[in-house]
């Protein structure tokens, strides 16, 4: 089960980085949160599949916070969201596509390069974990940086901590109390984010932070 158990975590762990990609790429809002969903349920089944692996019950806890939270609830309340402010378009980007899927694929070449001499120590499970949590990290920044749209960019938000779920499980895990933790933490960004989201609309009839530059003068 060694090799089965590594196969299937490194095609859940890379279909995460595969997934952030689609991320990247998506250029209407709707498109961006089915992505965000299949995102969540792909971190779902590797938390679980490394909570069997390393018969960490607690780790199923995680996953199903996953599966509820991220890719159920808070992709339907984003749809409702941008439905109601009328923003379910195209997104505006600070750059092309194929520039920032350049940036992506260095990103990600930049994260394997990083990480694999410094976990040289550890096995080979965890350092493939690290490596593809890295790098869904970096796409979420990245991600953040290249989206005008503060719904796109809260959405970057929530892959980047995907990524940290990633890293953290992969290397045994983390105690259940910092994991709910992060979960709270996440529910209470959420609601921050989307009563900012709220405001700029209601401000600036228009979700693209763009136009606070412009409303400080710059």
């Amino acid at each position: 089960m060694g090799n089965l158990a590594f196969d299937v975590a490194h095609l859940l762990a890379g279909g995460m980085v595969v997934v952030s990609f689609m991320l990247l790429y998506q250029d209407r809002m709707l498109g961006l949160l089915h992505a965000f969903a299949l995102h969540a349920l792909v971190l779902a089944a590797g938390v679980a599949w490394q909570a069997w692996t390393q018969d960490a019950p607690h780790l199923y806890v995680t996953a199903a916070i996953a599966l509820l939270f991220k890719a159920i609830f808070i992709p339907v309340a984003l749809h409702r969201i941008v439905v109601r402010l009328g923003v379910h378009r195209e997104l505006e980007q600070v750059v092309g596509v194929g520039i920032t899927m350049l940036a992506g694929l260095a990103l990600t070449a930049l994260a394997i390069l990083v990480t694999m001499p410094v976990t040289g120590g550890a096995d080979v499970l965890a350092r493939e974990d690290i490596a593809f949590a890295l790098a869904v990290v970096l796409l979420g920044l990245l991600m953040m940086i290249t989206r005008r749209n503060a719904v796109s960019q809260l959405v970057g938000f929530m892959s980047l901590e995907n990524g940290l779920i990633l890293a953290a499980t992969g290397t045994k895990g983390m105690p259940l109390v910092v994991e709910l933790s992060v979960a709270f933490s996440l529910l209470i960004a959420f609601i921050v984010f989307g009563i900012f989201v709220f405001r700029i609309r209601e401000r600036f009839d228009t979700v693209d932070v763009h136009a606070l530059d412009r409303f400080r003068g710059e």
